[in-house]
């Protein structure tokens, strides 16, 4: 339909028969339109009816008498099934969270107490071997670039490496969670 289905002059409640009009007429040809574009039949029902609303909201954009109204209508609800794939497209998908699935972040507050419990019986070792074990273990360097940079022979890296972890067992059996210092003074060493 090329021209304006109704006179420019009516409004008000001839803007509902005007709408029944569109649809009687377009309705089919929209859905067909709507369904190939979405692959969803109920997608398709759902931009077709976004689209008759639109249409409502815009009659004059219909009785203006330039263009297809066809061709509006079509656009209006190409538009629409963009705007939808768009904004889905923009936020991750959503999940249902249940027993059998586990959340996508773990709470990190278990690695934190393990960190300040491993921080509090380093605190109790003794430099030399506190030294040994942040070079070997956070910077995970190896024996020779430790006793290069520490400039003790490689034996006694290994050696106090030995000792410093059998403290440290001995620390955490001693009891169950190490007191953890307000501040942490070895904090600084062991994460530098």
């Amino acid at each position: 339909m090329a021209g304006p289905l109704w006179p420019r002059g009516r409004r008000g409640s001839t803007d509902e028969a005007l709408i029944r009009a569109v649809y009687e007429e377009h309705g089919n040809a929209l859905l067909a339109y709507a369904t190939r574009l979405t692959g969803d039949r109920a997608a398709a029902e759902d931009v077709v009816q976004e689209t008759l609303i639109r249409a409502w909201r815009h009659t004059d954009a219909l009785v203006n008498g330039k263009g297809s109204v066809r061709g509006w209508l079509l656009t209006v609800a190409r538009n629409i099934i963009t705007d939808r794939y768009r904004a889905r497209a923009a936020r991750p998908a959503e999940i249902a969270e249940s027993p059998a699935t586990p959340p996508v972040a773990e709470d990190h507050a278990d690695a934190v107490v393990d960190t300040m419990t491993v921080l509090g019986a380093l605190d109790r070792l003794s430099p030399e071997h506190r030294d040994v074990l942040r070079e070997l273990y956070y910077r995970q360097r190896s024996v020779a670039e430790v006793a290069e940079a520490l400039g003790i022979p490689a034996g006694t890296v290994k050696s106090r490496s030995h000792y410093a972890l059998r403290a440290l067992r001995e620390t955490f059996k001693e009891d169950d969670r190490p007191s953890v210092p307000q501040r942490p003074a070895g904090l600084r060493e062991v994460v530098a």
